[in-house]
């Protein structure tokens, strides 16, 4: 099966980049990301086996990942922004750390590992994550971060939408691959 022919945005991006608040939310504003963070472990359980084995080899687009690094990069990513989360909770806007997410995706763990043992690190980090989350207070959701590649600062909330954002963007990804096979993991 081939990948789907769409703008090279669209594949790049296929829900779009991220839109992030300007303005304090409200817990009810808050309320879908958290949803989203909560349930992105399941529906990439899900889109995995959606894919197979077969397609999970298989770039998402020209030039891009193959589906079992983007499983594999939201494994090694997910961690790094729960711990964004804790150290703005503990220190007065600390600078996060970058890392060259095309070096660890060519790591020689990423051909190796199985996907399984990502979607379950996932699964149990965002079952924390949620639990942290769902303790803050108006306060703590202003709490910010500095990220100097960006050279942005960012509030808890906006890291929030953020990264609900970049699971379901990676999702869409897993989702190009479009394979009708299924697998149990």
């Amino acid at each position: 099966m081939s990948t789907p022919t769409l703008p090279d945005d669209s594949l790049r991006f296929p829900i779009g980049r991220p839109q992030l608040p300007t303005a304090p939310l409200t817990p009810a504003g808050r309320a879908p990301y958290l949803q989203q963070l909560a349930e992105f472990p399941a529906l990439l359980k899900a889109a995995v086996e959606r894919a197979g084995p077969a397609r999970l080899e298989q770039p998402y687009r020209p030039g891009g990942w193959t589906g079992r690094q983007v499983v594999h990069h939201l494994a090694d990513t997910h961690p790094n922004l729960y711990s964004r989360f804790r150290l703005a909770l503990t220190e007065d806007n600390p600078t996060v750390r970058p890392f060259d997410e095309q070096a660890w995706a060519a790591l020689p763990d990423v051909a190796v590992t199985p996907i399984a043992a990502s979607v379950a690190l996932l699964e149990n980090l965002h079952t924390r994550w949620i639990m942290l989350l769902e303790q803050l207070s108006e306060t703590q959701w202003q709490r910010t971060f500095y990220h100097p590649r960006y050279q942005t600062t960012s509030t808890l909330e906006q890291a929030l939408v953020q990264y609900a954002w970049h699971g379901r963007h990676h999702l869409a990804h897993l989702e190009l691959l479009g394979a009708q096979n299924s697998i149990t993991i």
